[in-house]
């Protein structure tokens, strides 16, 4: 799970080696996508662990597709795993988003843990679709056992 990481400094890397590290103020500033995105202090894992969080988001300028992109992690392990992807709509009203996933056997449980969300669209510049980030929002949380359903 840690190419993510890998693949996001890499692609924005190769965006600022296309955009140019001299753009006008002007351009940057038409471009620069804007958001917000929040996390609910409480998600929940299943007996088979699947792990669901949720949140909000509020976007606008978009020029490709958006998605509401959630991670976790847990005690001192730099490990993230990810959960789930929403496909956002950039209208500027907030709304809900919630991402479900499954981690390796074992990998999570009910306790403490860290979430990343992010908002990113893929922008295509020359051609090539890069990302462009919205809203970032790292929070702490308590993964709650879900309660068993009859």
């Amino acid at each position: 799970m840690r190419v993510r990481p890998l693949l996001g400094a890499a692609a924005g890397a190769a965006l600022l080696l296309l955009t140019g590290a001299g753009a006008a103020p002007a351009t940057a500033s038409a471009l620069a996508p804007t958001g917000s995105v929040t996390v609910g202090a409480v998600g929940r894992i299943a007996a088979d662990g699947t792990v669901t969080l949720s949140g909000t988001y509020r976007c606008t300028g978009s020029s490709g597709p958006v998605f509401v992109s959630s991670s976790v992690n847990q005690g001192a392990s730099t490990t993230r795993h990810g959960i789930g992807g929403t496909r956002a709509v950039c209208d500027g009203a907030e709304h809900r988003w919630v991402n479900s996933g499954r981690p390796g056997s074992g990998a999570l449980e009910a306790g403490a843990a860290h979430v990343e969300a992010t908002v990113m669209e893929l922008r295509s510049f020359g051609g090539l679709p890069l990302p462009a980030f919205h809203a970032v929002k790292n929070q702490d949380i308590t993964l709650k056992q879900a309660s068993a359903r009859r």
